[in-house]
């Protein structure tokens, strides 16, 4: 059994017939939950324009979720910093680490967490992801210690030291991670083609620096865990829709599972290709799936993404996990 850092990643997904305020109590609730399972983190991911995602505000939602906890870490996974001018990150969490000292991560993103349009109307250059790592230095800058001839300030921010970490679907955060030496996350729980690469490029290029002296590399899995393996596979039909309905270009608000799917053989192949690195089943399954992945990538820390339509079977799936891992309240 591993006994490394075990994480939580929420979307704070809205049901078909639910609402807004509806998922930010589950959120709250879930991260209660994990808190006193003994999860080590909680963190929030920035989506613009998706019906069916509720994180849009990402800083405003952490900062509700840290008021509502105690102990856990909350961040983002990840704020998309080319939406964002660096300064106004800064303050942002620069204020969420004055009001929680010590419980603030920042994972950066490269890609918009939209569409074309929708990066229009956030009024960002659409060509700002190619300036990624000067944005990230620029952003490190104003969170760190002053320097002499330093003019713009991030105030609260400057000094405040938040951790930060790089996120990434393919291979160019794992690298720019490994030349900046900053942690690195990989999002398999949606893109789960290259995380062996990513790891291995990150490890081997690694650089310390005054953040980290050496590498630290965590992995996002999607698990659906239940008392029986038919009741997992039954549940894991709600993840199912939703990425059959992001497919189809719908709405991926949760929908009930159901007995049976009904979806092309390109769209199953589709939907199961991204979920390809889920781990489904009963709590030993889930146990030896996720530790076959600890051991296969090495990772320093798992994060769990876990979808369910009912707040009470997600919080059942998390429970189960931690029996699964081992993990016990701090």
């Amino acid at each position: 059994m591993s006994n490394i850092p075990v994480s939580a990643l929420d979307l704070a997904p809205v049901r078909d017939r639910g609402s807004f305020a509806e998922s930010f109590t589950n959120s709250v609730s879930l991260a209660k939950h994990t808190e006193a399972l003994g999860f080590h983190r909680f963190w929030l991911a920035e989506h613009h324009n998706i019906d069916g995602i509720a994180s849009a505000a990402t800083a405003v939602l952490i900062g509700h979720v840290a008021s509502q906890t105690s102990r856990i870490r909350i961040g983002s996974g990840g704020i998309m910093l080319p939406n964002h001018p660096p300064l106004v990150i800064a303050e942002q969490f620069g204020t969420l680490e004055t009001l929680y000292p010590g419980r603030i991560d920042l994972g950066l993103g490269r890609a918009p967490g939209a569409d074309g349009m929708t990066m229009k109307a956030l009024r960002r250059d659409p060509r700002s992801a190619e300036d990624f790592p000067d944005q990230v230095e620029e952003l490190l800058e104003y969170l760190g210690e002053p320097y002499e001839t330093q003019r713009i300030h991030a105030y609260p921010g400057q000094n405040s030291n938040v951790p930060v970490w790089l996120l990434g679907s393919s291979l160019f955060s794992a690298n720019l991670a490994a030349q900046m030496g900053l942690p690195f996350a990989y999002a398999s729980h949606f893109s789960p083609a290259y995380l062996m690469d990513a790891i291995q490029i990150y490890r081997e290029r690694f650089r310390p620096s005054s953040y980290l002296a050496t590498p630290y590399a965590m992995a996002t899995i999607p698990v659906i865990a239940a008392d029986t393996e038919e009741q997992a596979h039954y549940h894991a039909t709600v993840s199912y829709q939703r990425v059959l309905n992001l497919v189809r270009g719908r709405s991926i608000r949760l929908h009930p599972p159901v007995d049976e799917m009904k979806w092309l053989p390109i769209e199953e192949a589709n939907v199961r290709q991204f979920l390809g690195a889920a781990v489904i089943g009963d709590e030993a399954q889930v146990r030896q799936g996720l530790n076959e992945v600890i051991e296969r990538t090495g990772i320093d820390e798992l994060m769990i993404s876990s979808d369910a339509y009912s707040l009470e079977t997600r919080l059942h799936s998390y429970e189960i996990i931690a029996r699964a891992m081992g993990i016990t309240a701090q």
